[in-house]
């Protein structure tokens, strides 16, 4: 849980970031497209100014600094319009077949200069309309960065937790091989001096079940290939193991198909998933109630689910069950769940996830197999 916590403290504090740069951004262009439009209402009342001395201007006036007034306007878009809504004249302006209609814009959006029987109206230059729509820009440059750096850590995760599972999977493998090895030699020893003993038997299946949990480690750490196997056969095995290993008072129930399915899949690995599921219910169930098996045969997939009796799960851990190193027994690793995502979605290309669960009711695994995969 502490690398889950960290990743989300990283999380949160790469968007706090992102907000605090993304305000200061917003305040400091807002101030200087403030200004600056300011700065061009002065430069325009002055070029207005300039406008009218040159309609009042004799032929003794010199024109000179009025004419270097009008000129200097190079980026501010003008247009002059008379008394009778004619225009007079217009600058800066690329496109004229609209001139009329850009005019009214102007005049609706109060950008204009009374000087005498005109009216002078402006928009806004195109360096001050780039100010203005910059902090937009900077904003989704920012958050693509987010965006990014959250995918790069969660990549970093989880090639963190596959190395983990792979090395933990191999030399746990490892660790069962000798011992179960041993095991089984001395089995058949104890089976040659005393072959009517009732508990080798039952001793034999034990050690079986120990030389199946090593193998299943070890198809973990590398990628088991899939094949034809009946998806019956898996239920009734799982039914078969935690019928003999469970409470009296935990009740199996199997609703299949009378045919058989078949499924492309590592039968041990999947197995493996399902009695996770079932053991999981044993648990929320307090080793009381009722654990049901549904295997349903659709057209483009294989439907399991996974039905118990017990305490659900609460809304606010849903989100989380599959999450490594999340649990909520007081003993437990929180890996059951994660492996059997893993197992399901990246070696069988399926699905699994809670379909429902309600507090003191009960919860539904539902896992989505295809066809053919």
């Amino acid at each position: 849980m502490q690398w889950t916590d960290r990743i989300r403290q990283v999380k949160i504090i790469l968007v706090i970031a992102a907000v605090i740069i993304a305000v200061a951004s917003l305040l400091v262009s807002h101030f200087l497209v403030r200004d600056l439009s300011v700065e061009e209402r002065h430069r325009m009342e002055v070029w207005a100014q300039a406008l009218h001395a040159l309609n009042e201007a004799d032929e003794t006036t010199d024109l000179s600094l009025v004419l270097s007034v009008m000129e200097g306007n190079n980026t501010i878009p003008v247009i002059v319009v008379n008394s009778e809504g004619g225009i007079d004249d217009y600058r800066n302006i690329d496109d004229s077949t609209h001139i009329e209609s850009y005019a009214r814009s102007m005049i609706k959006a109060g950008d204009t200069i009374r000087i005498g029987q005109q009216l002078v109206c402006y928009d806004e230059s195109i360096m001050l309309k780039r100010l203005s729509a910059w902090p937009y820009v900077q904003l989704g440059i920012v958050l693509i960065f987010v965006v990014v750096a959250i995918f790069a850590l969660l990549s970093s995760k989880r090639a963190e937790q596959n190395k983990v599972w792979v090395g933990l999977s191999k030399e746990t493998a490892h660790q069962l091989g000798t011992p179960v090895s041993s095991l089984m030699a001395w089995v058949e020893m104890l089976k040659e001096q005393y072959p009517d003993d009732d508990l080798l038997p039952e001793m034999d299946k034990d050690v079986k079940r120990l030389q199946l949990i090593a193998d299943r480690f070890s198809k973990i750490g590398s990628l088991p290939e899939p094949v034809d196997a009946s998806m019956n056969e898996v239920l009734e095995h799982v039914i078969d193991y935690m019928d003999r290993r469970t409470s009296s008072h935990v009740q199996m129930t199997r609703h299949l198909p009378d045919h058989e399915v078949i499924v492309k899949m590592n039968a041990s690995l999947f197995e493996w998933v399902v009695e996770n599921l079932c053991k999981n219910a044993v648990d929320a169930m307090e080793g009381k109630g009722s654990i049901t098996l549904t295997l349903m045969d659709e057209e483009h997939r294989v439907v399991i689910e996974v039905q118990d009796t017990g305490k659900g799960i609460k809304k606010k851990d849903i989100a989380n069950v599959f999450t490594p190193g999340f649990t909520t027994k007081k003993r437990g690793w929180g890996l059951g769940l994660s492996l059997a995502k893993r197992i399901v979605e990246e070696y069988h290309k399926g699905r699994i996830f809670v379909k429902q669960s309600e507090i003191g009711k009960g919860t539904t695994f539902r896992i989505e197999m295809p066809k053919g995969s």
